[in-house]
């Protein structure tokens, strides 16, 4: 096939980018995904290709909209649903809070590349919430039936979107085709149905998407007859888990779904996330949609239906930090403390200053990160630092959670300046590798391939470690493993501050 060829080049949002969901204006089609205990919250994705996206913003960016103080890995934001209506976008999502639990709300805007509104909160239980605005000016939030109703499936009720109010009393909807965790739902209307989509069986190996139709939005809803419409469940394929799927129309009438799936680099071992797909769908004539002609979905698929090419300019691979905010691939842990990183200290570096807190703990450390998106790449960095005790630490570090991380990181031993790799699974945390550190500034790098990770210093190997024990088979939860500058005292009170020159982000191949 030829490289200029139409064809969707899956996954289209490579690395921890689960749970998609699209809405259409026009030609544009802008993508939202979950970020979990990660800040700012719910990226933006802009696209008039459906192939080629590139971030224009979050959804989430104040801590007045986001409160992710002392939340768990993989609590915090779940599954937002994007939707536009009448000039406004709306984004609308689950809050898993360390109190008081979960909570659904949306926030708007007139500008998705901007700062959306404050929340505004719904008082309907469950998760994954989605929005409808029907033709007569009703509008209907629909969520799943998560620790409060008596029967897992979709529940739905009319609000008055200007207020979240409820207008009506919350409703059954459907349960699905009896696979587990109904979640997920999303109500849309074509032609004289009103079609609604669940994610059931899990999100792992067996998840899959189903689908049924009502004449109101109320139901009684018809399951399919060839449900489920999209599962890789017990097939041999790259591509697994494939479920959480989102159906939008676009400007030409050629349907699809943005859907999370994983692949597995080594074994049955995945470490990078949930990630975002695309598939064609096709509409039989009794009204019934089938995903890529019902056939598994390839890495690469040939389809003549997308849009024009639209590419965007490449973003450079190096962030030499000139400029005055973080670029919008960079997130923190939870809550971010402003006194703990800096780019005005000292210009065109990020300032991270050792701070008690570390990556061991439920807390905001000082700690900057963006997504692995590749099971082979390469994440370096420019450091200087002092450290002038054997608390004071600064380094890079692959992290999926608290107690599942690695790190090659500059201290002091004995005396002595030394880079060090450390392990940290689960309750054992292992200085593996130590070496005396050299004079000056240090290039530090973590090359990632499907089995280890490498940890060097100014080009020299220090030390490895096994990738399957940072993936989610081991760690559990729903996030993927990110790569990040951090500093840190170790629970000390420090003034001292690592400074990063530049930080590098490339595929390996």
């Amino acid at each position: 096939m030829s490289a200029d060829a139409p064809a969707i080049r899956n996954p289209i949002l490579p690395g921890f980018y689960p749970d998609p969901s699209v809405c259409r204006v026009g030609d544009d089609f802008y993508l939202v995904n979950s970020t979990f205990e990660y800040f700012p919250g719910v990226p933006v994705f802009h696209s008039r290709d459906l192939v080629n996206w590139r971030q224009i913003g979050h959804c989430l960016t104040r801590r007045s909209q986001l409160n992710l103080a002392g939340v768990a890995p993989s609590d915090g934001i779940y599954a937002p649903t994007i939707r536009y209506h009448d000039g406004t976008f709306y984004m609308v999502t689950t809050v898993r809070e360390a109190a008081p639990g979960f909570r659904n709300f949306y926030v708007h805007t007139k500008d998705p590349a901007g700062e959306w509104s404050e929340p505004v909160w719904v008082d309907q239980g469950g998760i994954d919430p989605s929005l409808w605005f029907d033709a007569d000016g009703r509008v209907y939030f629909t969520s799943n039936g998560t620790g409060w109703a008596p029967v897992r499936g979709a529940y739905q009720c009319e609000i008055d979107i200007a207020t979240g109010r409820r207008l009506t009393d919350t409703r059954f909807l459907w349960t699905g085709i009896g696979g587990g965790y109904p979640e997920a739902p999303h109500l849309f209307r074509r032609g004289e149905f009103y079609y609604l989509t669940l994610a059931e069986g899990g999100t792992a190996d067996g998840h899959m998407t189903t689908i049924a139709r009502a004449t109101t939005p109320w139901g009684p809803f018809e399951s399919c007859p060839h449900n489920p419409i999209l599962t890789h469940r017990s097939l041999m394929n790259p591509i697994q888990a494939t479920g959480h799927a989102d159906l939008f129309e676009d400007a030409r009438g050629h349907w699809w779904a943005v859907f999370l799936g994983i692949r597995y680099p080594y074994e049955h071992f995945h470490n990078i996330g949930r990630e975002t797909f695309l598939a064609p769908v096709r509409w039989t004539d009794d009204g019934w949609p089938v995903v890529n002609e019902g056939e598994r979905l390839p890495l690469e698929l040939p389809c003549a239906a997308l849009p024009p090419a639209h590419p965007w300019p490449a973003r450079p691979p190096r962030d030499d930090f000139d400029a005055p905010r973080l670029g919008l691939e960079w997130v923190t842990l939870r809550a971010p403390l402003a006194e703990n990183l800096s780019l005005a200290t000292r210009p065109g570096w990020l300032s991270l200053r050792c701070a008690p807190e570390t990556l061991d703990d439920l807390a905001s450390p000082a700690f900057v990160a963006r997504r692995q998106q590749h099971a082979e790449s390469r994440f370096s960095a420019r450091m200087e630092f002092a450290p002038a005790t054997e608390q004071e630490e600064a380094g890079l570090a692959v992290l999926l959670d608290h107690r599942h991380h690695y790190a090659i990181l500059l201290t002091r031993r004995g005396g002595q300046a030394q880079v060090i790799v450390r392990q940290r699974v689960g309750d054992l945390a292992v200085e593996t590798h130590s070496v005396p550190a050299p004079d000056g500034p240090l290039t530090l790098e973590i090359h990632a391939t499907p089995t280890h990770y490498h940890f060097r210093a100014n080009g020299e190997e220090v030390g490895s470690a096994p990738a399957r024990y940072l993936s989610t088979e081991v760690a559990g939860g729903y996030t993927g493993t990110v790569l990040g500058l951090y500093a840190t005292a170790q629970g000390q009170d420090s003034s001292n501050v690592a400074h990063f020159d530049w930080a590098e982000y490339d595929s390996a191949k």
